[in-house]
């Protein structure tokens, strides 16, 4: 016994490390042709942008890092937060991304617009990886290329291309999913903890991590990971909060940012509903009317998803996305952007199109392609608004 003990040693540090390296390369080669399709949907979409522009002479890389909420990110990379409450105060808007572009643009000799562009692009690369690997993992690999490939082909895609938070924080989102699902706890409470100095959207992904990790600790109450994520997934979305809340001397200081500064605040979904009643009434933008559409899809699909039975952390992500959007008084023109982190929704046409025949897939998936690159161009050429 002792000989055969000593003939098979422990693997050693070096042998485990070889062999997560191992493990991370095979994901990466599974997931590659999900990456690759997202990359050259966005590729495409894009280049209809750049013709478009150039047509009318502007420069693709401005239109990408110095429009709307971008130059809100470059303000704060290059002077900071406000100390004050002006009438629109960049408190609105969560740290991570700017310190990331901030901590980036050290670096990089493009400057803070151009690093934050660039940044965005494999912020959505990670986030292509993490739904594909949702997908995979619930539907097969085939599910998950698809999903992959229509999430960077919704009409509002362009802003997973600009120096905007929605590619980082869905690839936040989709990896902590993902690490639910896999029941690792660290991961997920940390993911979620960074997702929550991202967006304030990170309110509908918390209480899914909570709640799951609660659930594991009834089952083991013994077990300390699950306690870890319970205490780490809150606390950068409510760390930020109460930042804010020190800095303005109110414990509502953010919301009160959000309500007095930008017009946005909860009503439970009045203003929504009239606001669509109204675009469906009378004439209206071309924005207006594919939000419309885009909201009305979402439900559909969320109840598609529910007949579907996907798994519960999925379906409350989800729906707490639909409810925070659906319900918030203010910017009727940005409620789909508002949405693309929802790539659960997704799911169904994404397994249909898995199970259909490869050139009816791709005839739909260039469809949408063509799509959202034109709607991409008029969101930053014709539109007068944040997407």
């Amino acid at each position: 016994m002792a000989l055969l003990n000593r003939a098979q040693p422990a693997p050693t540090v070096g042998a485990a490390g070889t062999d997560r390296w191992g493990t991370l390369r095979e994901a990466a080669r599974a997931a590659a042709p999900a990456v690759l399709g997202y990359l050259l949907v966005r590729l495409a979409a894009t280049a209809i942008l750049w013709g478009w522009a150039r047509s009318e002479h502007h420069s693709v890389l401005t239109l990408l890092g110095r429009k709307w909420d971008s130059l809100w990110f470059l303000g704060i990379i290059g002077h900071g937060y406000d100390h004050g409450t002006p009438l629109q105060s960049n408190l609105a808007f969560f740290p991570l991304y700017p310190q990331l572009v901030r901590g980036a643009d050290v670096l990089s000799p493009a400057g803070p617009a151009t690093t934050g562009v660039l940044l965005d692009w494999i912020f959505a690369l990670a986030a292509a990886w993490g739904i594909y690997a949702v997908g995979e993992r619930l539907y097969g690999q085939r599910a998950g290329v698809v999903l992959a490939v229509l999430w960077g082909a919704v009409p509002h895609a362009v802003v997973e291309s600009m120096a905007y938070t929605e590619s980082l924080f869905t690839a936040l989102a989709a990896w902590t999913l993902y690490a639910l699902l896999s029941e690792r706890w660290l991961t997920s409470g940390f993911l979620c903890l960074l997702a929550g100095l991202t967006r304030p959207t990170a309110s509908a992904l918390v209480p899914v991590v909570c709640l799951a990790a609660l659930l594991a600790v009834v089952r083991s109450p013994r077990a300390w990971r699950p306690w870890a994520a319970l205490l780490l997934a809150p606390a950068g979305w409510l760390g930020y909060l109460l930042w804010v809340g020190l800095r303005l001397h109110r414990l509502d200081g953010w919301f009160h940012v959000q309500k007095d500064g930008w017009g946005s605040s909860w009503d439970g979904g009045r203003f929504t509903v009239n606001y669509a009643r109204h675009v469906l009434a009378a004439p209206s933008a071309l924005d207006l009317y594919a939000v419309t559409f885009v909201l009305l899809l979402a439900v559909a699909l969320f109840v598609l998803s529910l007949l579907d039975r996907q798994p519960w952390q999925l379906l409350v992500f989800s729906g707490l996305l639909l409810a925070t959007s659906i319900g918030g008084s203010g910017y009727y023109h940005s409620k789909a952007r508002f949405l693309i982190a929802a790539f659960p929704l997704l799911m169904p046409p994404a397994v249909a199109l898995a199970k259909a025949r490869t050139g009816t897939a791709v005839t739909v998936v260039a469809t949408m392609t063509l799509v959202s690159g034109y709607f991409g161009g008029y969101l930053l050429l014709v539109w007068n608004h944040s997407p």
